[in-house]
């Protein structure tokens, strides 16, 4: 099978234009990590399937794919089944990061990157004011009156925190702020796990013309950790919704913010037209919580909480110069997202304000895999370890999940590498697939037949969870990998050792990032100064 071939100082041209296009690339997440080009998506080939059709939803959108370029055949191999998927305009990068690297591009290493680079160039652009550890913790000893906003998600606030600090996550700043924090005298102190967000959560108090005095944290949890202040744990402080006459407070000051920006607002009559053009991708996001979005959300959407659309866009979009449209029936949250969005340089950007005759839905938006394979239980399979016949069960969860627990002895392998690491699995008659996410398992059924003829290939009827829901043992640990574990990029605090180390290179890494991407010129960042 044979594809459109695309040089990397041609792609590199394209990405300065404004024409659309998805530059994916299909590596292990740990492998993009240790280095590809500023605009590459991470889109890893062995969970393809599982994403593509949410952040590529136009299936004629040239799409460029890179791998390391050594042989691999990674990008061939994801064109394929991009293929079989509808996509029609497949382009393979040649030479892949290698020849990249070798024409003298710049090579990015670690995840989000124009996020976190756009987070950097706002502090030194806007002069956001910081406050260290030290100081913060002396003020907080001492009694002033200080308020800590945390503007992570509830899981990353939940598992470390600053002592007596509140969850506000990202987008919720301006909403939630004039309610939780009504004394314009106190200080409010925004953190995150390291830099961005601490950066763009304060600024985007300072944007919204908070009277109170806001700093940053400088450096964040990691940076009161590496200071030798004590984290908290498993705390649950939220901060709570707004009242009527703070609510109105936030709307007008979010407005404001986004008039400034040049945010347009659209209503459905609009949003129906953007829907109608087949010239154009358009993604509608839906920026509230995720208990909102669940509950009731504009037929089509996808959840993107705003503070991490803007931290990771990567992640919720993957075609360049797309229209974006963003929902929240409150307003706030889409206003204040859609500043920062334009600031990075997206230039159809759009908040939805009317939702009248708009189809709604509820759950999540989740793509549909066919789940073909013959099923197990988890007792049958627990039936037939106990019996010790020769037999094997492969999770194909990533690498930290398989980690923090798993079916004991189970092996773990990356589904893109099965074909060379399936021979260092024990050579057995049965073969029972799993992973966190079953669908995984499902997609790897086929393949891990035709590696190994000789066993009859199941699938455990709802993966890892019906194997935790029947209450069976768990065993923890890097026990059994069949495959090199580069499949994620790990946190500096998800390493097992040297975690201060890691904290700290990954801190002196996002400092660093603004040089480079004024060296790589692709970026359009403007920032609001007024």
């Amino acid at each position: 099978m044979s594809f459109n071939r695309m040089s990397v100082r041609a792609l590199q041209e394209k990405l300065n234009a404004s024409d659309e296009l998805a530059f994916l690339d299909v590596r292990e997440h740990g492998v993009h990590a240790q280095g590809h080009p500023l605009w590459a998506v991470p889109m890893p080939l062995s969970s393809l399937e599982l994403k593509v059709e949410i952040l590529i939803p136009r299936k004629d959108v040239d799409i460029y794919l890179l791998d390391q370029g050594d042989g691999d055949n990674l990008s061939e191999r994801a064109a394929a089944i991009l293929q079989v998927l509808g996509y029609t305009s497949l382009f393979i990068v040649e030479g892949g990061v290698t020849a990249w690297h070798a024409e003298g591009l710049e090579v990015f290493s670690g995840v989000n990157v124009p996020s976190k680079a756009f987070g950097e160039f706002v502090e030194h652009q806007c002069d956001t004011p910081h406050i260290s550890a030290d100081d913060l913790a002396q003020k907080l000893a001492s009694g002033e009156a200080v308020t800590v906003l945390d503007s992570r998600p509830f899981a990353e606030f939940n598992r470390m925190s600053i002592p007596e600090s509140i969850d506000m996550p990202g987008a919720e700043l301006v909403h939630r702020v004039f309610e939780t924090v009504p004394d314009e005298t106190s200080l409010i102190v925004v953190n995150c796990a390291g830099r961005t967000r601490s950066i763009i959560g304060a600024q985007s108090l300072i944007n919204a013309g908070v009277k109170n005095p806001v700093m940053a944290l400088k450096d964040g949890t990691m940076g009161w950790y590496l200071a030798g202040h004590d984290l908290a744990r498993n705390e649950t402080v939220v901060a709570g919704e707004p009242g009527d006459q703070a609510f109105q407070k936030s709307l007008q000051a979010a407005r404001d913010v986004g008039s400034k920006c040049a945010v347009m607002c659209i209503d459905v009559s609009l949003l129906s037209e953007l829907q109608g053009r087949e010239d154009k991708t358009l993604f509608i996001l839906d920026v509230r919580t995720n208990e909102e979005f669940l509950e009731n959300h504009v037929a089509g959407s996808s959840h993107a909480p705003g503070g991490q659309l803007v931290q990771a866009t990567d992640e919720y979009v993957a075609v360049r110069n797309a229209t974006l449209v963003l929902v929240d029936d409150r307003e706030v949250r889409a206003w204040m997202t859609a500043s920062w969005l334009k600031q990075l340089g997206w230039e159809d950007v759009f908040v939805l304000t009317d939702f009248s005759g708009c189809k709604m839905e509820n759950g999540e938006q989740v793509p549909t895999v066919e789940l073909k394979a013959l099923e197990v239980s988890a007792l049958e399979l627990d039936a037939v370890i106990a019996s010790g016949e020769a037999a094997a069960v492969l999770d194909l969860s990533d690498s930290l999940s398989y980690r923090a627990g798993h079916i004991p002895g189970a092996f773990w392998a990356i589904r893109s590498r099965l074909e060379q690491d399936l021979i260092f699995l024990p050579p057995v008659g049965y073969i029972v697939l799993t992973a966190e996410d079953v669908r995984l398992a499902h997609l790897a059924v086929d393949e891990v037949a035709r590696i190994r003829p000789d066993a009859i290939v199941h699938v455990l009827k709802d993966g890892n969870q019906g194997w935790r829901d029947a209450k069976l043992k768990i065993e923890e640990g890097d026990t059994s990998q069949l495959s090199r574990p580069d499949d994620i990029w790990y946190k500096p605090y998800d390493n097992k050792e040297k975690i201060r180390e890691r904290m700290q290179e990954y801190l002196d890494w996002e400092v660093a990032l603004v040089p480079q991407v004024e060296r790589d010129g692709t970026a359009r960042f403007k920032i609001l100064t007024e």
